[in-house]
């Protein structure tokens, strides 16, 4: 008899756990202001979601040094984690639902963002939801960012399954472009996007029918 090959769900955190764009935005504006560099809204919203190297590189160029990469991004994150233990965060509505229920359903659950892996502690920690995953995806995990479907493979095979058997969850074009790359299924969230493309878009989870998960997977068995 063979072996049933699990479900699951991989998570996207930013825009998908919880909304923390404003945390993001003021940890780069200050973090850039050191560097002279004017971090706008616009900047923002245009890199929201990219590797920290991606961001960088693209304004200092290129040839930016690894080094000097680690300096500023580790400086910014370190923000973005002081600011997330001062001021706390609340998970988006309906997060705290479907982890419950997908658990109690036996789906796996893992992480898969382009934070770093203190980032992803630092959010499970602060909410209290760290006991639903089963695995974490985060940049240390992977060489290259959205749109490339690196991140859900690693998470899948992280909790055991495969690209048919798992469900994701994302918030952002790049992120859903890399899931259909991976060959998933996937759920958009409009948390700061007024349309995505997915296999269902929804404006919060809340707005998921109770089988939503459990149909997404029959049709990708399809």
């Amino acid at each position: 008899m063979s072996e049933i090959i699990p479900r699951a769900v991989l998570w996207d955190m930013d825009g998908v756990l919880v909304d923390s764009g404003e945390y993001h935005h003021a940890a780069w504006r200050e973090t850039l202001a050191r560097e002279n560099v004017d971090f706008d809204s616009a900047l923002f919203r245009s890199t929201f979601g990219q590797r920290n190297d991606t961001i960088l590189r693209g304004l200092f160029g290129a040839d930016l040094s690894d080094a000097e990469v680690a300096r500023i991004a580790d400086f910014k994150e370190l923000l973005y984690r002081q600011r997330i233990t001062t001021d706390g965060i609340d998970a988006l509505p309906g997060v705290r639902h479907w982890l419950r229920s997908l658990q109690d359903a036996g789906w796996r659950q893992a992480v898969a963002s382009a934070a770093p892996r203190a980032n992803v502690m630092a959010i499970l920690n602060a909410l209290d939801i760290g006991a639903y995953f089963n695995a974490i995806a985060s940049a240390e995990d992977v060489t290259r960012g959205k749109p490339d479907p690196q991140v859900y493979l690693t998470a899948a095979a992280r909790v055991g399954t495969t690209p048919a058997r798992a469900i994701v969850i994302e918030d952002a074009p790049a992120g859903l472009e890399g899931a259909r790359r991976a060959g998933m299924k996937c759920v958009g969230v409009l948390t700061g996007h007024a349309q995505l493309q997915a296999d269902v878009v929804v404006h919060r989870l809340t707005d998921l029918p109770a089988d939503a998960f459990d149909l997404l997977l029959a049709s990708s068995a399809d």
